[in-house]
Order: structure tokens, then C-alpha cells, then sequence
């Protein structure tokens, strides 16, 4: 009888309470091709790593990529925003923000208060995976209830839509059991040894599998990719646009991580989150790069010009933390009084490096080039 690597779901529309526990077998991931782009993923990640932790201001990167982060995950879910919206609500944040935008802007605080959480304890647990969902759903609930009948279902409009394709485990204790043996896996890199990426794409689909909330899953499970990276200092700070790469193949994501529990099929899986990791290190590498020279650019030229302005290095540092300035956030920063900081905004607007907008009766000032970086 043949060795069986990893017993499958053998009913989709039952709990899958059997659920293998962490770790995997080794010849579910060790293999050439496996190998192969695992380096390449490693190298994209080390560049970006390299470059990003030579930027004095991280607040270059930490507000406009953890935005874009924020938002393709969102979109994932189906939770639409447009740049503007987004964009303008993040610049009024001490404003009550309604819709999509707001769900995005949570999401983009669970990237921060869940990396925030783990700086202190340095270890995962139950708790920081509570703490992330109850960040991006504003609730105060934990663990979903026994009495729900949580499915997964083919979305889409095939003739198989709404067909169940997944059931994730039942009962309370079952999860809890299941989550504790993820925390032990992600924590122990002595007992259970292996690369930290190849890591981190087993515990996404375990956390997945385990599916532990009512709802907002996926969401959580991605966040939880970046503080990985971040834990491991495979990066300084959550600056990753990974689901980008999630959302631009969104059949794919999901297609191989149901073939994990339906075929055993970790090779796809593992190759696909690799991917992932490699394509937008890269994306976010050349969009630091642009931001940064872009920077650079707008400053030596508004220095060359004829009329001065007083601290210009802190104004342009500040316009390229976000898309949109208002004057209250330059006074609010202590760079400029009120009146100064509208006459060099408005100055700036008329030698074309910002955009003025009237929204709902309210000026901002639009970075015409942040703004073309982060839509590209």
C-alpha cells in the first residue's frame, strides 16, 4: 500500500476536523523546482529588504505602500474603493469615514497594531490572530460559535456557483487545538526547521484551513504573511504590497489552496505564495526606488526656483508620505503656521507639483507624482 503524504479532505460539506496537524512532510516541499523558486523569492525580498532599510524616513513607504496593501487586499473581499477615497479619507482620519474606504483604513490599522503586538511579545499566539480580526472587523468577538454552519462556496457565476467547496473544522475546542499546534509551528524554528517563506505559505493555508472567524479570514491570514516577514526580519517594517500579486490571481489563490485539501497537491500552493512573495518584492522595490528619486527631484527643483521656502527639505518629505495635504497637517506637524503653510501649498500648485481639489467643500492638495507612483 502506498504512503499517503498528506490524507485529504474526504468530504467537502463535512467539518474537516481531522485537519492534519503542523508540520507537513518534507517531500511535500522539498523539491527542485520548490528549491529553485525559493531562492528567487528570497533574493527579491533581500533586495527590497536592503533598500528600504536605508531610507531615513520610513514614513515614505509605511503610509502609501501599507495603503496599497490595504486596499488589493480589500478588493479581494470585494470591497471596492477608489484611489480618491481612499486617499482623502486617510487624510482626514480624526473624520468619521463611512464604507469601503473605511473598511480599508481598518485593515491598514491591523497591519499596524498587530505589528505593534508582536515587537512587544516577539511570538505569535492565539491572541494576536484575535486582536488582527477584531482590528479589521471592529467587533469583540473571538473564536466563531459552535452553532454556526460555516461553508466556503464557489463564487463567480459558473454553473457550479455556490456549490460547497470547503467546510473548515467545528467546536471550539477542535480550533483552539488546531490554532495552538499553528502558534507552536510559527514560533519553534528548532523544532520544526525550515525557511522562513516556505514557513509562512504553510501556516497562510493552515490559518486559512483552520478558518477560525465568522468572518474576515482571508483578510487576517494576509496580514498575518506580512508580521511573519516583519517577525522574522525578513523585513523592518510591513512595507510588502503582497496582495497585489493575490489579487491579480485571484482564481489561482484559491484554486490551490483548495487543492491542498482536496488533492494534497502543497506543490502548487507552495509555488504560487513564492511567487507571490518574488513578484511584488519586486513591484515594491522599483515603486521605493520611484518614490525616493521622485522625492529627490521635486526638491532640487523647488530650491533652484526663484522664490525660497523656508525648511523645504520637511515640507517634501512630508508631501510624499501621502497623496493628499491639507494646511492643517503641515500645522499640525509643527512645520509651518497656517498662514504660511496655504501660501507655500498654493505656491507649490502653481510650479505644477500639486494639484489643488475642492471635495465637499474642503481644499486639498493633491502629489500629482506619489499619486501616479502608487496607481501604477
Amino acid at each position: 500500500m502506498p504512503d499517503i503524504l498528506y490524507p485529504i479532505n474526504p468530504d467537502r460539506t463535512i467539518p474537516w476536523n481531522n485537519l492534519p496537524l503542523l508540520p507537513i512532510r518534507e517531500e511535500l516541499y522539498r523539491t527542485v523546482e520548490i528549491m529553485e523558486q525559493l531562492g528567487n523569492a528570497k533574493a527579491a525580498l533581500a533586495r527590497l529588504h536592503g533598500r528600504s532599510a536605508v531610507i531615513p524616513n520610513q514614513g515614505l513607504l509605511i503610509n502609501s505602500i501599507s495603503l496599497l496593501e490595504a486596499k488589493s487586499s480589500s478588493e479581494i473581499e470585494n470591497i471596492f474603493t477608489t484611489d480618491d477615497e481612499l486617499y482623502k479619507a486617510y487624510s482626514d482620519q480624526k473624520v468619521e469615514t463611512t464604507g469601503a474606504s473605511k473598511e480599508v483604513l481598518r485593515y491598514r490599522e491591523a497591519l499596524w497594531s498587530g505589528y505593534n503586538y508582536l515587537r512587544k511579545s516577539n511570538l505569535f499566539d492565539q491572541d494576536y490572530f484575535i486582536r488582527v480580526f477584531q482590528e479589521i472587523k471592529q467587533t469583540a468577538e473571538g473564536i466563531r460559535p459552535e452553532f454556526l454552519n460555516t461553508t466556503i462556496k464557489q463564487g463567480g457565476t459558473q454553473p457550479n456557483a455556490g456549490q460547497v467547496v470547503y467546510t473548515p473544522p467545528k467546536g471550539l475546542s477542535i480550533i483552539q487545538n488546531k490554532l495552538n499546534n499553528l502558534v507552536e509551528f510559527l514560533n519553534n524554528d528548532e523544532q520544526y526547521s525550515m525557511d522562513h517563506l516556505l514557513k509562512m505559505a504553510i501556516a497562510h493555508f493552515q490559518f486559512e484551513a483552520i478558518h477560525p472567524f465568522r468572518d474576515g479570514n482571508g483578510r487576517t491570514g494576509r496580514v498575518f504573511n506580512i508580521h511573519y516577514l516583519t517577525n522574522k526580519e525578513l523585513l523592518d517594517v510591513p512595507i510588502l504590497f503582497l496582495s497585489r500579486y493575490i489579487l491579480d490571481h485571484k482564481e489561482d489563490y484559491y484554486f490551490t489552496m483548495m487543492g491542498v485539501s482536496q488533492r494534497g497537491n502543497w506543490k502548487d500552493w507552495i509555488l504560487y505564495m513564492l511567487r507571490a512573495v518574488e513578484n511584488t518584492a519586486n513591484i515594491t522595490f522599483h515603486k521605493i526606488n520611484d518614490i525616493v528619486h521622485t522625492k529627490d527631484s521635486v526638491l532640487d527643483y523647488i530650491k533652484k526656483g526663484e522664490r525660497k521656502f523656508k525648511s523645504p527639505e520637511d515640507l517634501i518629505e512630508f508631501l510624499f508620505t501621502q497623496p493628499f495635504t491639507k494646511v492643517q497637517h503641515l500645522v499640525d506637524s509643527k512645520i509651518y503656521a497656517e498662514n504660511t503653510a496655504r501660501e507655500y501649498l498654493n505656491r507649490l500648485c502653481e510650479m505644477q507639483v500639486l494639484e489643488k481639489k475642492e471635495i465637499a467643500g474642503h481644499h486639498y492638495y493633491l502629489n500629482q507624482e506619489l499619486y501616479r507612483i502608487l496607481s501604477e
